[in-house]
């Protein structure tokens, strides 16, 4: 990409670099260096973009990282900081926003080290004081946040995802563990299945191991309600969210916040209330209809558990040129919670649909409990059609997203829109 600066251009790309321009060099394009120099391009290293770009380094930076929640824990921190009348960013699987302006459109999880310098000029123009980001297992493989510092970081929690990318799952495992080996404020997830950490500057969470921000009382039947303290606190989660998962993402968030800005507790509470989640994420679309963005074997069942007082419609697929393994695991997720299993595409990339079906099949004890209907459109209306009184449909895998990804061809697909299409197409 390129930035342009008042004069010149800074670009972290070979084939981009004129003579006198500024080439970022980082771990990623170094092998690409040669052909920058022999254009005559001015190298820089993190700290002098910083400087042209003009960044505050004053911004507190803080990451979540974890196969599930980072998106919804990103955007109630973000959510939350602004109420309390700070001045914020937030970039991740949504796009990048300031200030409750969006700047960039929907794109990586974490993006290339100059993209989010691009985001962090913009934050510093804008006089943020905080800037949140999500930050995924690839790109701290591929060390995409090179040269940033963070105030505080947050793991989530591990399950299995990304095998296709990293192999083997103690790889992924320490790729997460990766992030927490300095002495940054970290948050961790005493419930999950546990990382390698930094103890200094550790602040625990959890409902279930004993954690320095403990839930000692939770309720989940209308939104969360829960108790939590510390040694010296305690303050409540009221949220109109649904499910433990949530409870998870609030707890997190809240408990960064609080030790980031030490507010009032009454207003921390005020807060996390206000917060509404993420589109695209155990969304309503229409009366007895549900998307999300679970793609997983574990962030499905935290969905489908959350939802289980109701007679379930599932409509789920998996993605193509990913992790294989967890398809059959997919469906016998499916399998147990759903009255009735749609199996259709999602993104299936370069790989047949049929195919991906078959392997999520596999994990259906029941074959004659799910429904195969490649065509998603046409999945989701057999799902409509379906639905009785007391159903509620839920559709997974997606969430906002607004494409398919087909044979490298990206077609306009939103599931929210497809479902509010056939309703009207019905009255």
């Amino acid at each position: 990409m390129i930035l342009r600066l008042k004069d010149n251009f800074i670009t972290d790309n070979s084939l981009e670099c004129e003579e006198g321009c500024y080439f970022l060099l980082t771990s990623q394009n170094e092998k690409f260096s040669k052909q920058a120099q022999d254009k005559h391009a001015r190298f820089i290293d993190i700290k002098e973009c910083k400087r042209l770009l003009n960044i505050d380094e004053n911004i507190k930076l803080i990451g979540i990282t974890g196969t599930n929640g980072k998106t919804t824990t990103a955007a109630a921190i973000y959510s939350i900081l602004l109420d309390l009348g700070f001045k914020c960013g937030l970039c991740g699987t949504r796009g990048a926003f300031v200030n409750e302006v969006q700047i960039d459109e929907k794109s990586l999880t974490t993006q290339p080290i100059l993209k989010t310098l691009a985001y962090l000029s913009h934050a510093s123009e804008e006089k943020c004081d905080f800037f949140v980001m999500e930050v995924s297992s690839h790109a701290l493989v591929q060390k995409r946040i090179e040269g940033l510092n963070f105030t505080a970081k947050i793991f989530t929690n591990l399950t299995q995802d990304h095998l296709d990318f990293h192999k083997t799952f103690e790889n992924y495992k320490q790729a997460k563990e990766s992030f927490f080996t300095d002495e940054s404020l970290k948050f961790i997830n005493k419930d999950s299945a546990m990382i390698k950490f930094n103890v200094r500057n550790c602040f625990t969470y959890g409902l279930e191991n004993p954690a320095y921000y403990h839930v000692k009382a939770y309720a989940l039947e209308e939104g969360i309600n829960a108790l939590v303290a510390t040694k010296e606190q305690k303050y409540t989660i009221d949220s109109s969210l649904l499910g433990l998962f949530n409870l998870y993402n609030l707890l997190a968030a809240s408990a960064c916040v609080n030790e980031l800005v030490k507010p009032k507790l009454e207003d921390l509470e005020k807060a996390i209330a206000h917060f509404g989640g993420v589109c695209g994420r155990v969304e309503e679309v229409s009366e007895g209809v549900i998307v999300d963005f679970a793609h997983t074997p574990d962030g499905i069942e935290k969905v489908l558990d959350a939802l289980k007082n109701k007679k379930l419609i599932v409509v789920f697929g998996a993605g193509g040129n990913r992790d294989r393994t967890k398809r059959p695991l997919m469906g016998a997720v499916v399998e147990h919670f759903a009255k009735r299993a749609i199996i259709t595409s999602d993104n299936p990339r370069d790989e047949n649909p049929k195919a991906i079906i078959r392997d999520i099949l596999e994990g259906f004890k029941d074959k004659n409990r799910a429904l195969l209907i490649e065509d998603r459109k046409e999945a989701i209306k057999k799902a409509l059609e379906l639905k009785e009184k007391d159903d509620l449909v839920v559709i997974l895998g997606k969430g906002d997203e607004n494409y398919q990804e087909i044979q490298g061809v990206k077609y306009d697909f939103n599931d929210k829109i497809i479902v509010k299409e056939i309703l009207n197409q019905g009255k």
